[in-house]
């Protein structure tokens, strides 16, 4: 009948693995159930053990799934909070990488500004050396220029100095007095007086200009052309 459609079904089979594999079970329980279900309705077992065991067995499967259940859920909304976490976290990196690629494509821009910019200004530091350079050498030629005419100024206040200390002396003061006309001569006595006395007095200076060191030779150079008007010795 039902018993022997039930034991040949694939519940039955299910149900006796169960038995066979589960720890939990009580030895005397486990025999009971699978004697029934291999034997069927000529087992013949206490009143209602069968029914006892198959309850027991009922419940405690509906409590292990009724676990198995609260775990499963619970690791569903841990696994759901923990996937809206990474969402969260996600949008965030993706910010994060929008913001630093705009940031890169700025550094970009300025850095081909910063480039042209240090190329502008090489250009410019390369002008003010070579300004600078020639500066510096215009200013060594005018120092030596200056050197040069301060020290041709100096040799010249020399000479006069020394001239003017030989043109004081007691024999120069005696040639220009014997230069000088009397008082009662004419006009064309005076001039070839002068002129005599020119020559004179230029000869004189020739004298002194072979004898005289070569520091005082331009100053008489300067009296021998102011004498002769002509060109110096």
């Amino acid at each position: 009948g039902m018993a022997g459609s039930f034991l040949q079904s694939d519940a039955a089979n299910v149900l006796r693995k169960v038995a066979v594999s589960k720890v939990e079970m009580l030895e005397a329980d486990r025999q009971d159930l699978v004697a029934f279900l291999a034997q069927g309705s000529s087992y013949a077992p206490s009143s209602g053990s069968i029914t006892g065991i198959l309850k027991e067995l009922g419940d405690e499967m509906s409590k292990s799934l009724a676990d198995i259940t609260a775990n499963e859920e619970g690791s569903i909304k841990t696994c759901e909070a923990l996937i809206a976490a990474k969402k969260k976290e996600m949008a965030a990196l993706s910010e994060t990488v929008e913001f630093k690629t705009a940031q890169i494509g700025e550094l970009g821009v300025a850095i081909v500004t910063m480039k042209e910019d240090l190329t502008d200004t090489e250009a410019a530091l390369a002008e003010d050396q070579a300004y600078f350079a020639q500066m510096e050498k215009s200013c060594k030629t005018k120092t030596a220029e200056w050197e040069e005419r301060s020290k041709t100024r100096a040799e010249e206040l020399v000479a006069l100095a020394d001239t003017i200390k030989v043109l004081n002396d007691d024999d120069a003061l005696d040639l220009f007095k014997k230069t000088l006309p009397s008082a009662g001569a004419s006009f064309v006595q005076l001039r070839v007086t002068a002129s005599s006395q020119c020559a004179e007095a230029l000869g004189m200076i020739r004298s002194m200009h072979q004898k005289a060191d070569k520091k005082l030779r331009p100053g008489l150079d300067l009296i021998a052309l102011a004498l002769s008007g002509k060109k110096a010795l």
